[in-house]
């Protein structure tokens, strides 16, 4: 009987001990959440934008959507630090500097200036790009293909664009010579989209006549200098210029003179046309490289740099007659997208 007895105890105790070691994966699962998954990681992410106006704030936009699409949003999954440097270059290098000392998971920055100062400040955290005319000559990458370190992103700018809005300015506006453009020649993206418009136009015999500005009170200024010595006025993605885009449509306006942009929100905003696409959907795509980056662990060494490919033409009909436009057929047969891409 003791023998027995002795034999129960232990296959007792064998049997608790056992049940004890298989209560610990439920126990950890139970900890993470009622419904048994894990917990979500929290990314912290900055975004370093350096001026507020309707394509940057458009392309910061479309970033987030794509991010809450890929699961990260906050207040759950993401902590989210935004700056802007308000158009002033020393707030822009004081944000960089704060950036560095941080520790982020992924940097986004909006618009070339910002994305210099933020490359050349830190060196040990993925640093995506928007809104970025030319990245290799603002030396961000020195490969789009390849980039290599640990910067990479989205150029908002594809040459063609500018030469074709050019080509249609030359077939639907003959009495068009010269072109004012209302220029920051301290901004890289600006200098570069101005050169391949002037190359573009000297094929059809247009003058590019420059006006240049420093910061964006100038641009009021330079537009009525510009009003009596040109047919038309024409911008890049300048961000001095396109922030205080409202002063050259006034003016354009008051002079019947044509108004043509390189964005898609200066056409919503008041000017005539441009050759170009949503910077939401610039945005978003930036966003889908920043889940590629977060969820999946990709470097940004080996993201190539996108450029818009689904260009067309935009034409802001509503705002035509304004500038002494009369929009002909052939002008709107032009656009690819009519839903979507005439303004009426």
């Amino acid at each position: 009987m003791k023998k027995n007895m002795w034999l129960s105890l232990i296959l007792s105790a064998l049997l608790l001990t056992a049940a004890g070691c298989g209560s610990k994966p439920g126990a950890d699962t139970t900890s993470t959440g009622s419904d048994g998954d894990a917990e979500k990681k929290q990314f912290k992410i900055a975004i370093s934008q350096y001026v507020e106006h309707p394509s940057l704030d458009a392309t910061r936009e479309g970033i987030m959507a794509a991010l809450k699409d890929a699961g990260i949003s906050e207040p759950d999954t993401l902590k989210l630090d935004y700056n802007n440097a308000q158009n002033d270059s020393t707030n822009n290098h004081t944000i960089a500097q704060k950036l560095k000392d941080d520790k982020n998971d992924l940097i986004i920055a909006i618009a070339t200036p910002s994305a210099q100062a933020v490359a050349d400040k830190v060196k040990d955290a993925p640093i995506l790009f928007a809104a970025v005319t030319d990245p290799l000559d603002a030396k961000l990458v020195s490969d789009l293909e390849k980039p290599g370190g640990n910067v990479t992103g989205a150029s908002d700018t594809n040459p063609e664009a500018t030469k074709q809005l050019m080509k249609f300015i030359n077939t639907h506006f003959p009495e068009i010579k010269k072109i004012g453009l209302i220029i920051n020649e301290g901004e890289p993206n600006a200098v570069v989209m101005s050169k391949t418009a002037e190359e573009a136009l000297k094929e059809y015999d247009i003058e590019l006549v420059k006006a240049a500005v420093t910061n964006s009170s100038e641009v009021k200024q330079a537009a009525e200098s510009l009003a009596s010595k040109v047919d038309a006025f024409y911008i890049t993605l300048d961000n001095n210029v396109v922030s205080a885009a409202d002063t050259i449509i006034q003016t354009a306006k008051a002079n019947k003179i044509p108004f043509f942009a390189s964005d898609r929100d200066t056409v919503e905003k008041g000017a005539f046309a441009t050759v170009g696409f949503k910077y939401f959907d610039h945005g978003y795509q930036v966003g889908q490289m920043a889940a590629e980056i977060l969820n999946n662990g990709k470097k940004p060494a080996d993201m190539k740099v996108t450029i818009p490919d689904q260009l067309d033409l935009i034409l802001n009909v509503k705002a035509a007659a304004d500038y002494g436009i009369t929009v002909t057929d052939a002008m709107k047969k032009e656009v690819k997208e009519p839903e979507n891409n005439i303004i009426q």
